[in-house]
């Protein structure tokens, strides 16, 4: 599939955004990138790419991305956290996917590619989870990651050129939002939850990225979804102390059982209520601790593409030398 007119990249401004808005650029694709209004544009300007403030909440600021011929959708466009209750959720991550896959269908749109979440599984079933796993979300954020999937099956039967998205946890330079920061920068964990041995799922944002633009390019990945994630699975004791490693932190050595954390995080998430911010470690993440979590991307590679960063020890090695 060749895309001669502009690649609308929603939610630029955001970790994920800013790494697909730099990916598509180097490869000479015409961008034009949106995100709230408000939104630090130095990082556009630097990169040549036109930017467009809008409020997926707000459907009248929506219809003017579409002008001037846009013929391919990246949507990443989302509240990704754990600690925002359902009704902040609802306006942004399903909400906001009826109003742009609307306009997108409107467009005619050659592609539209949706960059959803694993959490859309819920916890761990005990065996590695693929894309007919069944989805069964526990938490808000889960939640309202399945039903906005939910809107892009059926804007699909309505004839949308779609392909849906499951990165895993994702990680990699300036990322401060989701599970992912712990292995991203310095962070304030000092002790390993549970025992640690829970074997875990990442995927670096390089990789998310180059699988997205993969994956738009595709006419054999219409209609189709894929988990996103790298080919290791790391326990967290091992990915909390390499990251302390690469990022010149105390490498933890005490481990707090979970019973223990529940009531720390849910203290911590208060007071990290009151000041504006996420907590290192989101109380509903714990769940997700008492078990391995592995995503298998077989189907993602059985396409023929080839990561970047497939192993996560190499990753974090490379992070460490780039600093």
């Amino acid at each position: 599939m060749v895309y001669n007119g502009i690649t609308l990249v929603t939610g630029a401004g955001g970790f994920v955004g800013r790494c697909l808005v730099a990916h598509l650029v180097a490869l000479g694709t015409r961008v034009r990138a949106t995100d709230r209004p408000g939104t630090d544009t130095a990082f556009f300007a630097q990169q040549g790419v036109e930017f467009l403030a809008a409020d997926l909440t707000q459907p009248h600021t929506l219809a003017p991305l579409f002008e001037g011929g846009v013929d391919r959708v990246f949507h990443v466009g989302a509240i990704c956290n754990l600690s925002t209750p359902f009704k902040r959720l609802y306006p942004v991550n399903v909400a906001g996917v009826e109003y742009i896959t609307r306009l997108a269908l409107q467009a005619g749109v050659k592609r539209y590619i949706h960059i959803g979440s694993t959490s859309v599984y819920g916890p761990y079933p005990g065996t590695p989870l693929r894309e007919d796993s069944v989805r069964a979300p526990q938490e808000d954020y889960g939640i309202s990651k399945r039903d906005g999937e939910d809107v892009v099956w059926a804007r699909m039967a309505e004839g949308l050129p779609a392909v849906i998205t499951r990165p895993c946890t994702v990680y990699g330079p300036g990322c401060n939002d989701g599970a992912g920061k712990a292995f991203s920068r310095a962070t304030a964990i000092a002790a390993i939850p549970g025992h640690g041995r829970q074997r875990l799922s990442n995927i670096r944002v390089e990789d998310v990225a180059a699988a997205a633009h993969y994956l738009s390019c595709r006419d054999d990945t219409v209609g189709q979804v894929y988990n996103l994630a790298d080919d290791t699975n790391p326990t967290l004791e091992e990915a909390l102390c390499l990251a302390a490693q690469t990022f010149g932190t105390k490498v933890p050595t005490l481990h707090l059982p979970l019973w223990l954390l529940q009531p720390l995080a849910r203290i911590d998430g208060a007071i990290a209520a009151r000041q504006g911010r996420i907590p290192e470690l989101e109380h509903a993440a714990i769940r997700y601790l008492h078990d391995d979590y592995i995503v298998d991307n077989r189907k993602l590679k059985s396409t023929g593409f080839t990561l970047r960063y497939p192993d996560f020890r190499a990753s974090l090695a490379q992070l460490a030398a780039s600093r």
